[in-house]
């Protein structure tokens, strides 16, 4: 499993130490645009208060925070006009998956017809 790094790039932005094109922020959640978006729509919901590496590393006593974070992801998405045109909402865990930075994150994308079927 992989530790948190409290000097990642999301935590940066979180800090102000990095500007990003911020559409959504609070006290527990930040959402920025993706700077390698793969869809017209690509948003980085962050939690700001959680050292979590990845979604590999949740626990139980995480569910609050984790479903708080699923409907605001979920409500930034219509915000984004994605609701009638679909999106897709992904958390990649490791390397192997895609994960390039150990700061739990969670992807809306979408804004297109996008190409693969998940199932």
């Amino acid at each position: 499993m992989f530790d948190y790094d409290d000097q990642n790039i999301f935590a940066q932005i979180i800090k102000g130490e990095i500007p990003a094109d911020i559409v959504f922020e609070d006290d527990d959640f930040i959402c920025f645009k993706d700077i390698a978006a793969q869809a017209p729509t690509h948003l980085l919901l962050i939690p700001k208060n959680q050292k979590v590496a990845s979604i590999a590393a949740i626990q139980s006593e995480d569910v609050h925070w984790l479903g708080a974070m699923m409907i605001l992801a979920t409500n930034i998405a219509k915000d984004h006009g994605l609701n009638d045109s679909g999106y897709r909402l992904i958390f990649n865990s490791g390397e192997g998956a895609g994960q390039t930075v150990f700061h739990l994150h969670l992807h809306i994308i979408g804004g297109k017809k996008l190409s693969g079927q998940m199932v």
